[in-house]
């Protein structure tokens, strides 16, 4: 379970709130939990509360301290140079094959030729494929999913959207996307901010 108690956050020396007296529940086995509303109103900050690569001004957020975590943030923060699989690799808690890191791009629908060419060589949806793999395959407890989809054509976002559906059924999500269908698929609360 994730819990959000009256959470709050300003950056040092700034006498501006970003977020205020936030607070939110997610039963394990809950859904994801969906952090929705307009462009700059705190979404991204409040992932990086809860993934602790921020530290927040006030409040505190239960649920999340010790265990593993994951995410696939907006930018791709790919090692440009590494191929998909060395990308898999360098974030995998524990050995994985190249044929177990290879069965997970066929299911997401990432062609074979491209799993050996430097990431920097491959196109949007190419690369945020291996983003996401690269998450799923984390050993993560807690997945954060700064719009996820960002870059997949229409035509192969139901597969990819099944495909992490069924790799993060074990998981706590936090969830940011403005696509309400996406968000349906998930299921869980929503912290509605700004």
């Amino acid at each position: 379970m994730i819990r959000l108690v009256d959470l709050g956050f300003r950056y040092p020396g700034g006498d501006t709130w970003v977020l205020r007296d936030v607070s939110a529940e997610l039963p394990a086995g809950g859904g994801a939990l969906r952090l929705a509303g307009p462009n700059g109103c705190g979404k991204s900050t409040l992932l990086k509360l809860i993934l602790g690569l921020r530290a927040p001004t006030a409040g505190r957020i239960e649920g999340v301290a010790g265990r593993p975590l994951a995410a696939v943030f907006q930018e791709d923060r790919l090692i440009e140079h590494l191929s998909p699989i060395g990308n898999v690799r360098l974030t995998a808690r524990t050995a994985l094959t190249n044929e177990a890191i290879t069965a997970e791009f066929t299911a997401i629908g990432l062609a074979a030729e491209a799993w050996t060419r430097p990431v920097s060589a491959l196109s949007g949806g190419q690369r945020r494929r291996v983003c996401l793999v690269r998450a799923l395959l984390a050993g993560a407890e807690v997945i954060g999913l700064d719009e996820p989809f960002t870059g997949i054509d229409a035509d192969a976002l139901p597969g990819v959207t099944a495909y992490v559906l069924d790799r993060v059924r074990d998981a706590d999500v936090v969830l940011i996307t403005h696509d309400e269908a996406q968000a349906a698929a998930f299921g869980g609360p929503t912290v509605a901010l700004g």
